[in-house]
């Protein structure tokens, strides 16, 4: 059903009621009304012009009209055995094929992805944090920014955020290589995840310049982008191998409206740990971006085992090797093993290589580029440089699950993935992401998507000494039975010499966990996981907000839109809710925006729905407010009007919007809507359920 959004003027509550009957045009409308002055934002600043959204090309761009070839690591470093060839070669961020797995960019690519990330590479622990206290930066007041020189070999661990271009040479950070003339990446370090590491790389083995003139050309660009006092301190320990880094500031929406609620007033500063053991060092050129260098202890970043680096060398192999089809891999393990880490790692060495990278999101309460309680398949074209909530964007498709786990309905569970893996092009790598719940059905729901989606190779993390469920191999696979899926039958004696042609295997990968506190929940702030998916929802919510630096708007001062009853079906995903009583739980809550296929008529009144379907998903919102009298929605959400016209289903799941948004808005002087404090806990039932998991069961007693 086509539907027309459009902004309404104030108007009498008699042509109100005329608008009302001719709901079948204008479904979607905007309630106006006026609105402070002071909102208004200003000009646009120029940090927001290079980061705005907008459509980004498949490839990373480039400022130059030249494009040098990469080399991660200089080809004589290695030795003849890991100089071994693969057939197809991707450049970075290109998707160019060579027709010779002889070519020497296919050699040089056989020697990373045998290579990658190995310690070799890297000075020792003690040279590392020897160099970490010189780090050389200068700051420039008038243009407000900072120019970063580091040494071949140099990494920085650090806290905070930022926006980071590099001009001279190459660095890595968190596997993926920012080269010169690349656009600018955003980087967010908070205290929630493990802290990302800069590393500098110096210039392509391919550079075309000897040293005196690579030497030159990193001091020309030091002139350019400082005055003439900061730039003689750097000028002094610039080389041809230095990297030149430009760091700016990173204010957008997202920031500003995440420090706009006083709680997460230090969501990109130091955790607990850090400031007790004064980890930071202080360097004012990196303070003034926004940048806390971390050291001792504290900056680690990113732990590796052996066996993570051998799985995710295996699977850069892979996609270089030769197959019929590209590699298609599930990633699963318990809670907190560190597969959320392990996939954002695995995108971001694969964008170096691959223009983009599929992703299929099967966990419904940690998900990585929607709203919590959302299935969906995206198409991956830029890096992962921070956690979850600061990459959200909108999915090719979606379905909304409105749980954070499937144990309630496991049967629409799969069928909503299998409908999102219809659309799956698999012409790109493909990464399935799982839930950390591995026992009983959960494993049972991991042999189902293993065999559904045919995946190639199947990444598994355990931690500590006692495997959290059992190994997923090939052989366990031909055995196990699943949710809706079960093993084959055993073949007869006559089709027993070719059975094995027709079965499907996989490579498995096993990975130990070795990072601190891996099996544990977050014991520090913005953590835990019903933090973090408050932190994802506020991340949403913020799209909202202008990309113009400016004062933060609460969301009740957005104009919402107002639909009419009869045109738009509700309905209930993780409870029965007496048709009566629908509005009623409705109000006030999150609901996703679908869109059925089929035309939803109503006769004055609502139209709630019999069961849950499975359909498109286009973004969610938060239904405000309900007329009875004029029956109408009122609807605020961040999706566009073009995408809100097919919207005729609205779904309302468990998912709950998060208490900063209710009880923290600026700009309200009177009493909370739909907030009281005239409540009395004495009365029986009305605290938090307290669930005692150390308990004995009755039928255990006395055993």
């Amino acid at each position: 059903m086509t539907m027309k959004v459009q902004k309404v003027s104030s108007r009498s509550q008699h042509e109100q009621r005329n608008v009302t009957k001719r709901h079948g045009k204008n479904k979607w409308c905007k309630k106006v009304r006026k609105l402070d002055s002071a909102l208004s934002s200003s000009g646009t600043a120029k940090l927001e012009q290079q980061i705005a959204k907008r459509e980004k090309p498949r490839l990373k761009r480039l400022k130059k009209l030249y494009a040098k070839p990469v080399t991660l690591i200089p080809i004589n470093s290695y030795t003849e055995e890991e100089k071994k060839t693969f057939a197809h070669v991707h450049t970075n961020g290109g998707t160019g094929l060579e027709a010779s797995s002889n070519s020497e960019d296919s050699k040089e690519w056989s020697a990373y992805a045998k290579s990658v990330l190995q310690s070799s590479t890297l000075p020792d622990k003690e040279q590392l944090e020897k160099d970490s206290l010189q780090y050389h930066a200068q700051f420039d007041h008038d243009d407000n920014r900072a120019v970063l020189v580091m040494q071949q070999g140099q990494v920085l661990c650090f806290r905070g955020k930022c926006l980071l271009t590099c001009l001279y040479g190459r660095v890595e950070v968190f596997g993926f290589t920012i080269e010169e003339g690349q656009q600018p990446y955003p980087l967010f370090s908070p205290p929630s995840h493990c802290p990302l590491t800069i590393t500098a790389l110096g210039i392509n083995s391919n550079y075309n310049k000897n040293k005196k003139e690579g030497r030159l050309e990193a001091k020309a660009i030091v002139r350019k982008y400082l005055s003439s006092e900061p730039c003689k301190n750097l000028i002094s320990v610039v080389d041809s191998d230095s990297c030149v880094l430009l760091l700016e500031p990173l204010d957008t929406p997202l920031t500003r409206f995440l420090h706009g609620f006083s709680e997460l007033s230090e969501v990109f500063g130091l955790n607990s740990r850090e400031l007790r053991s004064q980890a930071a060092i202080s360097n004012p050129a990196l303070s003034a971006v926004g940048v806390t260098a971390l050291h001792g202890p504290c900056a680690q970043g990113l732990v590796m085992s052996c066996s993570y680096r051998e799985a995710l060398s295996s699977l850069l192999s892979a996609w270089a090797g030769e197959f019929d089809s590209c590699p298609i891999i599930l990633v699963c393990g318990g809670k907190n093993s560190g597969k959320s880490t392990f996939n954002r790692h695995l995108i971001n060495s694969l964008l170096n290589h691959t223009a983009s990278v599929e992703y299929l999101e099967c966990d419904l309460g940690q998900t990585e580029f929607t709203p919590p309680g959302c299935l969906s398949l995206c198409t991956v074209t830029e890096p992962l440089l921070g956690p979850p909530f600061t990459h959200l964007h909108d999915p090719e498709h979606m379905v909304y699950y409105g749980q954070t786990d499937c144990q309630a309905d496991i049967d629409r569970y799969l069928e909503s993935l299998k409908s999102l893996w219809r659309h799956c092009s698999r012409e790109s790598p493909v990464i399935i992401n799982t839930m950390g719940w591995v026992k009983g059905q959960g494993f049972q729901i991991l042999v189902d998507l293993i065999r559904l989606f045919s995946a190639t190779h199947v990444v598994q993390l355990i931690y500590g000494n006692v495997p959290q469920c059992q190994h997923l191999t090939p052989d366990v696979l031909r055995t196990a039975h699943g949710w809706q899926t079960h093993p084959p039958t055993p073949p007869t004696l006559t089709e027993e010499s070719t059975s094995h042609l027709s079965v499907r295997s996989h490579v498995f990968l096993s990975i130990l966990s070795e990072f601190e506190c891996a099996g544990t929940s977050g014991k520090m702030r913005h953590q835990r996981s019903n933090e973090l998916r408050d932190l994802a929802l506020l991340s949403y919510f913020s799209k909202m907000q202008s990309p113009d630096p400016g004062p933060i708007r609460p969301l009740h001062c957005f104009i919402p839109y107002q639909v009419p009853h009869s045109s738009v079906a509700i309905g209930v995903t993780h409870c029965e809710v007496a048709p009566n009583h629908i509005l009623y739980a409705a109000n006030a809550s999150l609901v996703g925006l679908c869109c059925l296929s089929e035309k939803v008529m109503g006769r004055g009144g609502p139209v709630v729905l019999s069961q849950t379907p499975i359909c498109q998903c286009v973004g969610l919102g938060v239904l405000r407010g309900v007329d009875m009298a004029r029956g109408l929605y009122f609807l605020i959400t961040p999706v566009s009007p073009s995408v809100l016209r097919h919207v005729n289903c609205l779904l309302l799941g468990e998912i709950t919007l998060p208490k900063a948004l209710l009880t923290m808005q600026h700009g309200v002087e009177v009493e909370l809507p739909y907030v009281t404090t005239d409540y009395s806990f004495e009365v029986t039932g009305a605290g938090k359920l307290h669930v005692y998991k150390g308990l004995t069961r009755p039928s255990f007693v006395g055993k």
